[in-house]
């Protein structure tokens, strides 16, 4: 609809008020039961956001206010409405989702990543996605297996 009906100071105004959806990956969302609850708590504050923003009097100002939240209520929505939730593995035979694996690196470092959805990965926290290309390299493989990603060699030396 054109700017020119409605009650919009301008255009700048219009356009900050409905803002584009957040992307969302063509991949299963797949969630551990932390993730599904953390997808849940997000929801829960985006709705929360947007029922506070609903109560600015100056309409202008409410619905600057409440783009945000109201993106992140249409993305949560869709994320908790899409969500798998996969159980904990049943064994640290091999890597799975869910697994926390620790990994030596060809250039001597060690690290430790738990391999969760799109959602709940942090790898600054210790978490990284199921599709990222680690992930991917790393599931399915065993204890002292050896796993190439881009020029670099992994080696699997702990599995929980």
């Amino acid at each position: 609809m054109s700017v020119a009906f409605t009650k919009e100071d301008s255009a700048e105004t219009a356009a900050e008020t409905m803002l584009p959806d957040r992307p969302i990956s063509d991949a299963p969302n797949l969630v551990t039961a932390d993730g599904y609850k953390a997808l849940q708590r997000q929801l829960a504050e985006a709705r929360a956001e947007y029922d506070a923003a609903m109560t600015i009097e100056d309409i202008n100002e409410r619905r600057r206010q409440a783009a945000n939240p109201f993106r992140d209520l249409r993305y949560f929505t869709e994320r908790l409405r899409t969500a798998q939730l996969i159980p904990a593995p049943g064994s640290n035979a091999v890597v799975a989702f869910g697994s926390t694996v620790t990994f030596s690196r060809d250039d001597g470092r060690v690290q430790t990543y738990r391999i969760v959805g799109e959602d709940e990965a942090d790898p600054k926290a210790g978490s990284i996605s199921y599709v990222s290309p680690i992930a991917r390299a790393l599931m399915g493989k065993a204890m002292d297996d050896a796993v190439s990603v881009g020029e670099h060699e992994l080696e699997i030396i702990a599995i929980a």
